[in-house]
C-alpha cells in the first residue's frame, strides 16, 4: 500500500469513527443490553460491575511471585473466585506500596481466570513477564502517565514496552489502577480485549455500510482488529464507550447513572443479530 492509499484508508476510518460517535449504540444493541440487565440487575444493583467475579485455580499459579494476599493461597486445593471489587482493593493496596508487580499479578490472574494452566498462556506467560528487568519501570511510568495525563497516555506508555504483555492484559492493569486511583484528567480507562474489539467491529461495520464509508467492512476489520490497537484507537474506544454509557442512561431498560465499565462488562457477554 502506498502513502496515498494509506492516507485514504485513514480518512475513511476517521469518517466511520465520526459516524459511530454520532450514532452510538444501534437499537439492536440497546435491546440486547436491556435483556442483559434484566438478567443481571440483582448482581449489579449499584450500577457497577464490582461484583463480577472470575473463578481461577490457585495451585496452577504456584510459580508466580509476588502473590497478592487478596487471592487465595497457591497451596489451596480446588478453585477460588475473585471479584472486580476485590481486585480493585488489592491494586489500591499494592499501589500505595509501589508494589507494581503485585498489582499486575492480581489483574492478570483475574483476566485469565480458569484459562490459566501450567506451561501454557497463563502462568507461563506471566512468569516471563515478571522476569523482565524493565517491568517495574514500565508499570511505574504507566501509573504516572495515568495520574498526570490520562488513560490514552498511560496506554501509550505501556504499548510494546514489556515482552508478552499486550493490550488485552495491560488495559486490565490500567482499568483496575484507574478504578482504584482515578486519573486527574480525562475519563477512566476501560478494558479492551479481543472480544470487545469484535463487538465494536460489528457496530463499525454496520455504520460503514449504512454511511457508505466502508461498504465491505474492511475498514472496521482494520481498525478494530483482534490485537495491537494504537493509542489513538484506545482513545476512540474510551470516547465511544463513555458516550454510549450516557446514551444508555437515558433508556428505561438500563440503570440510571451506571458506570461505563458496566457497559464494558455487558458487551463482553452480550451478542446480538447484526440485522437487528
Amino acid at each position: 500500500m502506498n502513502e496515498q492509499d494509506g492516507q485514504g484508508r485513514q480518512e475513511r476510518a476517521d469518517a466511520v469513527d465520526r459516524e459511530m460517535a454520532a450514532r452510538l449504540l444501534p437499537d439492536a444493541v440497546v435491546r440486547a443490553l436491556g435483556r442483559w440487565w434484566e438478567t443481571n440487575a440483582a448482581a449489579y444493583a449499584d450500577g457497577t460491575p464490582g461484583a463480577h467475579a472470575v473463578r481461577y485455580t490457585p495451585d496452577r499459579w504456584a510459580q508466580i511471585t509476588p502473590w497478592p494476599k487478596a487471592l487465595a493461597p497457591t497451596s489451596a486445593d480446588g478453585d477460588a473466585a475473585v471479584s472486580r471489587a476485590e481486585v480493585t482493593s488489592a491494586v489500591a493496596d499494592a499501589l500505595q506500596r509501589e508494589a507494581f508487580r503485585e498489582a499486575l499479578v492480581a489483574t492478570y490472574v483475574w483476566g485469565k481466570g480458569k484459562r490459566g494452566t501450567p506451561g501454557r498462556s497463563g502462568p507461563a506467560t506471566l512468569h516471563k513477564i515478571l522476569a523482565f528487568d524493565g517491568l517495574d519501570t514500565a508499570l511505574a511510568a504507566a501509573v504516572t502517565a495515568l495520574r498526570e495525563h490520562g488513560a490514552p497516555q498511560a496506554y501509550a506508555a505501556l504499548q510494546r514496552q514489556v515482552p508478552g504483555l499486550g493490550p488485552a492484559f495491560f488495559t486490565k492493569f490500567l482499568y483496575f489502577t484507574g478504578t482504584a486511583l482515578p486519573p486527574a484528567h480525562g475519563v477512566r480507562p476501560l478494558i479492551l480485549d479481543r472480544v470487545l474489539a469484535r463487538r465494536l467491529r460489528q457496530i463499525a461495520a454496520a455504520v460503514g455500510r449504512e454511511s457508505g464509508h466502508d461498504a465491505d467492512g474492511s475498514i472496521a476489520a482494520w481498525v478494530w482488529s483482534d490485537s495491537n490497537w494504537t493509542p489513538h484507537r484506545y482513545r476512540v474506544y474510551l470516547s465511544f464507550m463513555h458516550a454510549a454509557a450516557e446514551q444508555l442512561a437515558a433508556d428505561d431498560s438500563w440503570p440510571s447513572g451506571a458506570a461505563p465499565d458496566l457497559l464494558e462488562c455487558a458487551l463482553f457477554t452480550t451478542a446480538w443479530e447484526a440485522s437487528g
